[in-house]
């Protein structure tokens, strides 16, 4: 099967990025085994991981918990970049959704693996 890599860079406002980025990998959900799917949060897609977010205050529609679909569709590789946390000063914020932590460089390695990446 086809390993995908779903890879999150961009913030959740300012641009449909990652709406459409999510609404992307949970169609993917739907015809892929849950092992051939990683999920990379890295740079300011970092930002779409947050709790207590409000958009609505900007007039946006609240996406973000959407994500939490995907520990009911058991996707288990879920990745964090750990340069891109320290460097939002976001190490002691909470997160919806818990992901494994990695140095940037092992997120390489891992992407490296896949047969396709989708970036937004």
């Amino acid at each position: 099967m086809t390993k995908l890599a779903f890879v999150f860079r961009t913030p959740p406002y300012g641009s449909s990025s990652s709406r459409e980025g999510l609404d992307t990998l949970l169609a993917a959900t739907a015809f892929c085994n849950e092992e051939d799917i990683s999920v990379f949060f890295i740079e300011d897609g970092v930002f779409n991981l947050l709790a207590h977010q409000q958009p609505e205050k900007i007039h946006q529609k609240d996406f973000i918990r959407t994500f939490k679909l995907l520990e009911l569709n058991e996707i288990e590789q879920r990745y964090l970049c750990e340069e891109s946390v320290v460097e939002r000063d976001l190490a002691d914020k909470e997160i919806i959704l818990p992901c494994h932590l990695l140095k940037r460089a092992d997120i390489i390695e891992k992407l490296q693996s896949a047969d396709k990446i989708f970036t937004f």
